[in-house]
């Protein structure tokens, strides 16, 4: 669970699940020498990853390449079962910045054998989000600067409006697949300039309107006794 703050008070994050858009901006699809989807391409990161404002990336020893991915993260206000793209809106409470951070060393040896790559995306702390929840009657996510630095140094620099697939889309897509329980997340795809994070890096990650959030980045080595 994630308590960030909300209109007057705060909201406690208990997804039951977190849907993320592979590809939905095609720059970062061709960075990763991929077509564009001519449908939606989600995969699942388990609710145990989640982190908020103050908590670490932890990056986990099994892995040599750790990487980051900025997003907007649109959640769930009412279930959603085969809702109508015209209807989407209605069952979002809020929009908040979320990380998919990804063991890319991971990912590429699953795809390679073909088998599913899960554990790369779904290690504790892979999941940080923040700095707060934004009514979603409070902000327009047509056209947002979406963007991430590391150390101070710009890696991601994008806008909402590059998305392949729009929110409403993928509200109905993914509601015709599996039933949306509010508290769930949509993490909506990332932009171009995905890269490695190391232990002591400073992570800063932005959303026009929504805010900063800031993650300390720490090797999984360096807290263990």
């Amino acid at each position: 669970m994630v308590r960030l703050p909300f209109r007057d008070g705060f909201y406690e994050l208990r997804p039951s699940k977190i849907v993320a858009l592979a590809k939905n901006y095609a720059e970062h699809a061709k960075e990763m020498e991929s077509d564009v989807p001519e449908k939606p391409v989600f995969f699942l990161k388990p609710p145990s990853a989640l982190i908020g404002p103050g908590e670490p990336i932890i990056l986990p020893r099994m892995s040599r390449r750790v990487d980051h991915e900025v997003e907007l993260a649109v959640i769930i206000g009412k279930r959603a079962k085969r809702v109508p793209a015209e209807r989407a809106m209605d069952h979002i409470l809020g929009y908040t910045v979320m990380l998919d951070i990804t063991a890319r060393d991971l990912q590429e040896e699953a795809r390679k054998k073909g088998l599913p790559w899960a554990m790369s995306k779904g290690f504790d702390t892979f999941a940080p989000v923040g700095p707060r929840v934004v009514d979603r009657r409070e902000l327009n996510i047509d056209d947002l600067e979406i963007g991430l630095k590391v150390n101070g140094q710009l890696r991601q620099l994008g806008r909402t409006s590059q998305m392949v697939f729009k929110v409403p889309e993928l509200v109905e897509y993914i509601s015709s697949v599996m039933t949306l329980e509010p508290g769930d997340i949509i993490a909506t795809g990332t932009p171009a300039g995905i890269g490695p994070l190391r232990h002591g890096d400073r992570v800063e990650a932005w959303i026009e309107g929504i805010g900063k959030v800031e993650f300390d980045v720490l090797a999984e080595d360096s807290i263990l006794c």
